[in-house]
């Protein structure tokens, strides 16, 4: 009885509403583990799809989950229901422009006048 639970089916849904999975995962994958499925398996023919693990957060019982935590970590016992399937949302981020980037490098300047009377 311990080993299933130790296992977790887990669909991603994505923002289009289609489905990746579901797929058993066990407890001990690291979130970082599950955007590298998320990549190896997202559409071919979608648009905007993720180029690295660093352009998916999975969203899980409203929380973004972080890299470094497992499955069992993120676990809400309130939300997971004992051998059903856990739906988690994928949001892909896209990376900052180049433009951006130079943009924030600049120093502001100041537009602001003041004026003493």
């Amino acid at each position: 009885m311990a080993g299933v639970q130790d296992q977790l089916e887990i669909k991603f849904r994505l923002t289009d509403g289609s489905d990746i999975g579901p797929k058993t995962f066990p407890a001990a994958t690291s979130v970082s583990t599950l955007k590298e499925s998320v990549l190896a398996q997202w559409p071919k023919e979608k648009e905007n799809g993720p180029r690295t693990v660093k352009d998916v957060k999975l969203i899980s019982a409203g929380k973004i989950l972080e890299n470094n935590k497992t499955l069992g970590e993120c676990q809400s016992p309130l939300c997971d229901i004992p051998g059903g399937v856990t739906t988690m949302h994928v949001v892909v981020q896209a990376p900052p422009l180049e433009k951006e980037k130079k943009a924030t490098n600049e120093p502001k300047q100041n537009k602001c006048v003041c004026v003493i009377l």
